[in-house]
């Protein structure tokens, strides 16, 4: 695969076509490894989605239904054995290597992922744009102009570039979905407890952060959850194991038939949204009639005081274990909202605990009553295009210490993206889907959420939505099959 001709078959197919080709011996494995090696050299400099060179090898992987496909993983974790990660800080200088895995990187491991390099984060992950000051800005394949979102920024940005089939991400607030929507990428958040949150991660941020992956097509997450879901040893979120494997939902003939969908384009918070992406989401619900599905525009009622609570209580416990380390990271070294969550992580009370976890139970409630009338929930992912470079500085000097808070900097993000974060706080499973275009070219995710556990669901209107509304031929300007 050293031609250019080469190349651009590499970049077009998915992870599950990839894993064909190898499994039948059409190409090895080491061939894919150098191609995507190569893609990762013809877009990086381009995009800017790695947070360090490619590893000198692919770490270790066993065999499984991935074996393989290359993959990156997140700056921010899953924590691979012995790779030094630095959660796009300057302040961890050189990286702190980990001990051992965590448990999604096991499974990916055992699934046959060949994982090459480390993608860019915003430090601490705190943020709906990838530009830490380490790195610099990761830039939007569609638009070099514009950002890719964040946190899952690198790899949002390395998956729509085409360098590999998909990548790992996490979603706190949104941070695989928001990339998604401005990638034009499929962003799947699962349930509560469908993934493992692992280890020493504060139960998972109170529950409110899931690991998975970004990828280009709904089969590839469908086989992928398939193959690293199920909660982890002593995990403290659990959720009921599927009646069948994610990959026959999309096989399943014209169901699912006469689903109760609601559709929303207004914000919870009351911003404004932007034109286009109000009218792609519309299109979306029309699109579900049209297969059949009673639809209404209706959205259940979110406290939105009580959703920013409950955000601002789960970025500082994301903060707390850089409190607790063996040696904190140099404040002058991080930026400067990172500095104000740190000192108020440092100081929150149980007072303040407890009713931030009280606030994020009536947001749960309140949209668990919201899906015993309603099947499905539309709504954009992003209430705006993607941002250009800065238009959100997590290290702008008046935000800093003293002059700004971990709410208020929240609030700022959710203008920008005030659909993603209340289903992080229910635990509810959420997907973007890039089912539109703006008139400039720029890619519209939009938003389908499911009650807790119903994956089954969101894959089988999502393969219906891919087959009326295919996006799998769109291409960026930045593609390395190009």
């Amino acid at each position: 695969m050293g031609s250019s001709m080469e190349l651009n078959e590499y970049a077009c197919l998915d992870a599950v076509g990839l894993s064909g080709l190898i499994r039948d011996r059409e190409i090895s494995a080491a061939e894919v490894e150098q191609a995507a090696r190569a893609a990762l050299g013809a877009v990086n400099d381009q995009v800017n989605g790695l947070a360090r060179a490619p590893f000198p090898r692919a770490l270790s992987h066993g065999v499984g239904p991935f074996t393989g496909v290359p993959f990156l993983i997140k700056d921010s974790g899953p924590m691979a054995r012995g790779v030094p990660f630095f959660c796009g800080s300057r302040a961890l200088g050189d990286g702190i290597p980990a001990a051992e895995d965590h448990e999604l990187m096991a499974r990916f491991r055992a699934a046959g992922l060949a994982t090459v390099g480390l993608t860019t984060s915003p430090e601490l992950g705190l943020h709906f744009a990838t530009e830490p000051v380490r790195t610099g800005p990761t830039r939007n394949p569609w638009d070099v102009t514009r950002g890719v979102g964040g946190s899952s920024g690198g790899s949002a940005a390395l998956v729509a570039a085409g360098a590999v089939p998909m990548a790992h991400g996490n979603d706190g607030a949104g941070s695989l979905r928001i990339p998604a929507s401005c990638c034009g990428l499929v962003g799947f958040k699962p349930s509560r407890g469908r993934t493992p949150h692992g280890a020493g991660t504060g139960f998972g941020a109170f529950g409110m952060l899931s690991e998975f992956a970004l990828t280009r097509t709904l089969r590839d997450a469908a086989h992928l959850l398939d193959a690293v879901g199920g909660p982890g040893l002593g995990d403290a979120f659990s959720v009921p194991p599927p009646a069948r494997p994610y990959a026959e939902e999309g096989r399943r003939g014209g169901e699912p038939s006469c689903l109760r969908v609601a559709v929303a384009t207004g914000a919870w918070s009351g911003v404004a949204v932007n034109a286009e992406v109000a009218a792609a989401t519309t299109r979306v619900g029309e699109v579900l009639e049209r297969l059949g599905h009673p639809v209404e525009a209706a959205s259940p009622a979110v406290d939105w005081d009580g959703v920013v609570q409950a955000a601002t209580l789960e970025a500082t416990a994301l903060a707390a274990p850089f409190l607790l380390a063996p040696r904190r990271p140099p404040a002058h070294r991080m930026e400067a909202v990172s500095r104000v969550v740190l000192a108020e992580a440092a100081g929150r009370g149980a007072v303040e605990l407890v009713a931030a976890l009280n606030a994020a139970d009536q947001v749960t409630r309140a949209i668990a009553r919201f899906f015993t009338t309603h099947d499905l929930l539309v709504t954009p992912t992003l209430g705006q295009l993607p941002a250009p470079h800065g238009a959100l500085d997590h290290n702008a000097e008046e935000r800093g210490e003293g002059r700004s808070t971990t709410e208020s900097w929240l609030r700022a993000l959710f203008d920008y993206g005030p659909f993603t974060v209340p289903f992080n706080i229910t635990g509810n499973p959420a997907v973007s889907l890039p089912l539109g275009m703006s008139a400039d070219g720029l890619p519209i995710g939009v938003q389908l959420v499911a009650a807790h556990g119903r994956e089954d669901l969101l894959f089988r209107v999502g393969a219906q939505l891919a087959d009326a509304m295919p996006w799998w031929h769109r291409r960026p300007a930045v593609f390395a099959g190009s």
